[in-house]
């Protein structure tokens, strides 16, 4: 038996407040998520360290997924709550 997994990817994104994000997934579905507690780490450090570089996120349609101008992203299925952060 084979079991078909729908694979989500986000479609949209807006900053919000402070390190909150508003994202559309393609499900349909829409979440607001706080990112602050998940900005460690050498690849997310600077974002929190700078607004400014934060709310320049952007989507990629073709990772299907956030990504900043350093090159940090995030897994869809993290952001969508499908899944626990690695």
């Amino acid at each position: 038996m084979t079991v078909k997994t729908r694979l989500i990817s986000v479609t949209q994104v807006e900053p919000v407040d402070g390190f909150e994000l508003r994202l559309r997934f393609s499900d349909d579905s829409e979440r607001v998520v706080d990112l602050e507690p998940e900005l460690w780490g050498p690849v997310f450090e600077p974002l929190k360290a700078d607004p400014d570089l934060f709310r320049q996120v952007r989507v990629d349609a073709e990772i299907g997924t956030i990504v900043w101008p350093n090159g940090a992203d995030m897994d869809p299925d993290v952001l969508h709550g499908s899944h626990e952060p690695a």
